[in-house]
């Protein structure tokens, strides 16, 4: 700890410019845009996972009703609790590429790119 060196491509910014940036347009957007795809998501997998916990414990009739073999109800609803958080998992994927990185890279630029500059020419 203490006086560890800095790798290269690591710049130290200041407590200010990180309010600075917090009270900025675009990073403002960019909470919009992760908040309003993050919690409304969030809250229908919890509540389609609760659910399922739920039929698990209190409607043993419904989830072992047979549907081919020996497969009941709840093994497929179990199953599709894998399906959905990996499907969940992709579209989240999707979107921050598309939606959330470009404007975290932009400010991620604007704020490194003057201190690495300095940073290097101080070297």
């Amino acid at each position: 700890m203490g006086n560890v060196a800095l790798k290269e491509e690591e710049v130290v910014v200041s407590a200010e410019t990180f309010h600075q940036v917090q009270e900025s347009e675009e990073f403002q957007e960019l909470r919009k845009r992760h908040r309003s795809f993050v919690f409304p998501l969030a809250i229908a997998f919890l509540l389609w996972y609760f659910a399922y916990v739920l039929l698990a414990g209190y409607a043993h009739d419904f989830m072992s009703i047979k549907v081919f073999g020996s497969v009941n109800v709840g093994l497929l609803l179990g199953l599709l609790q894998i399906v959905s958080t990996f499907a969940i998992t992709t579209w989240y994927v999707s979107y921050a590429g598309r939606r959330l990185d470009p404007i975290a890279s932009k400010i991620r630029h604007e704020i490194e790119g003057p201190l690495a500059a300095a940073t290097k020419e101080s070297k």
